[in-house]
C-alpha cells in the first residue's frame, strides 16, 4: 500500500533552491535574496533546511544561525522546486522518495540542470538510505494536493494539458497517479487559473487541503475582475465535491487580493501558495489591505501551528510564491 501524506503531517526536512546570479532573479538578485533568507530563516528556526545552493561559502554568510541547515554545492535553472523535487511517499509504511520527469512546465524555460537534482541530491546522500524511485513522467509537486487519506486534488488544465505527457489520456493519467502516489480518488477541477501563471493552473494557486475536511479556495467577489467567471465556476465545482465519507467538504473562501502588476502584467498573486511546516505556517503577503484578515483567518485554520507572514512581492514578479519555492520532505 501506497501512501502520499498530507502537507500538514510529519516532515523531516524543507528542502529550497537559493537564487543566482543565472536564475530569472538576475534582473534584483539582492531583493530576491532577502526574501529567500526570510523564508529559510522561518522554515530554520524550529526544522531542518536543506538548502541547494551554487556557492555555499557565500549563501551561508547570509545567516546568523546554521545549526539546522544543511547546504549542498549544486547547479539549477531556477528556485521553484516544489515543481522538481522529490515527492515523498510511505509504501507498506517505508518511506520512499519518487523522482518525477520535470520539463519546466511544458518546455517554457531551461529546465535540465533542475531535472537532474533529486539524483544528485540522493547520490551525495543528504536522504540518507532512502529509496529514491525514477518515473518516465511529468509531474510537478504543485500541481496536486492530498489530503493523507488517498484523495488527490488536481486540475485537467495542468495534468491534461499535452505539453506535459502527450501520449496518456486521462483514464492513464489517473491510472499513473493511483500507482505512484497510491491515490484512490482523483478530485479534478476543470475551471480556476490565474493570470500571470506560467504553470497551466497549478492547485497550489487555486485550492488547497487545510484538513480532511476542509479546502480553502481563490475567490473572487469583482465581477469587473477578469477572473471572476473562471473562478466562480471553480467554487460551483468544488460544491460538488464529496469527501470519501460521502458528506461534503467544508470550503474556506481565499479573497483574491488586489491587482498587482509588473511592466503592465498581471501578477499571480494568491493566499492559497501557502507553506505547511512542523511547527508553523508561513503565508505570502502582498501589501495589501487583506493581508491582516488572512493572517486572522489562518490562525484559526491553523490554531496549533505560528503563522508567519512573508511578504511575497518579489516573488510573484517571477511568477510564484512560498509554496512553489519549498517542498516538504520526509526520508
Amino acid at each position: 500500500m501506497i501512501k502520499l501524506p498530507a502537507q500538514w503531517e510529519r516532515q523531516d526536512c524543507i528542502l529550497m533552491v537559493f537564487p543566482h546570479k543565472d536564475s530569472d532573479w538576475a534582473d534584483d538578485l539582492e531583493s530576491a535574496k532577502s526574501v529567500f533568507i526570510k523564508i529559510a530563516s522561518s522554515i530554520c528556526f524550529k526544522q531542518k533546511l536543506i538548502l541547494i545552493c551554487n556557492d555555499v561559502e557565500a549563501v551561508k554568510s547570509l545567516f546568523c544561525y546554521i545549526d539546522k541547515i544543511s547546504f549542498v554545492k549544486l547547479e539549477s535553472n531556477d528556485t521553484w522546486i516544489r515543481d522538481f523535487g522529490v515527492i515523498s511517499v510511505y509504501e507498506n509504511g517505508v518511506r520512499k522518495l519518487i523522482d518525477f520527469q520535470f520539463n519546466a512546465w511544458g518546455g517554457k524555460f531551461p529546465f535540465l540542470l533542475d531535472n537532474e537534482i533529486n539524483k544528485k541530491l540522493h547520490s551525495k546522500l543528504v536522504f540518507k538510505d532512502a529509496k529514491l524511485q525514477s518515473e518516465d513522467f511529468v509531474l510537478e509537486g504543485g500541481s496536486i494536493e492530498s489530503d493523507g487519506c488517498c484523495t488527490i486534488l488536481t486540475t485537467t488544465k495542468c495534468l491534461l494539458n499535452p505539453n506535459r505527457n502527450p501520449n496518456l489520456n486521462k483514464n492513464q493519467i489517473e491510472n499513473r497517479l493511483k500507482t505512484t502516489l497510491g491515490a484512490k480518488r482523483i478530485l479534478w477541477l476543470n475551471h480556476g487559473e490565474l493570470l500571470g501563471d506560467d504553470t497551466d493552473a497549478h492547485i497550489d494557486t487555486l485550492a488547497r487541503f487545510i484538513d480532511r475536511d476542509t479546502i480553502a479556495y481563490v475567490s473572487c467577489e469583482d465581477k469587473k475582475d477578469p477572473h471572476f467567471e473562471e473562478l466562480l465556476k471553480m467554487k460551483m465545482e468544488l460544491k460538488t465535491f464529496i469527501r470519501g465519507d460521502g458528506k461534503p467538504y467544508r470550503l474556506i473562501p481565499l479573497p483574491l487580493p488586489l491587482p498587482k502588476y509588473k511592466n503592465n502584467k498581471r501578477l499571480p498573486a494568491t493566499y492559497a501558495n501557502f507553506l505547511i511546516t512542523n511547527y508553523a505556517v508561513l503565508l505570502p503577503t502582498y501589501e495589501d489591505l487583506l493581508d491582516k484578515k488572512m493572517i486572522i483567518l489562518f490562525k484559526e485554520l491553523f490554531p496549533t501551528r505560528e503563522i508567519i507572514p512573508i511578504n511575497s512581492i518579489r516573488l510573484i514578479e517571477e511568477g510564484g510564491s512560498i509554496h512553489c519555492s519549498t517542498i516538504n520532505v520526509c526520508f
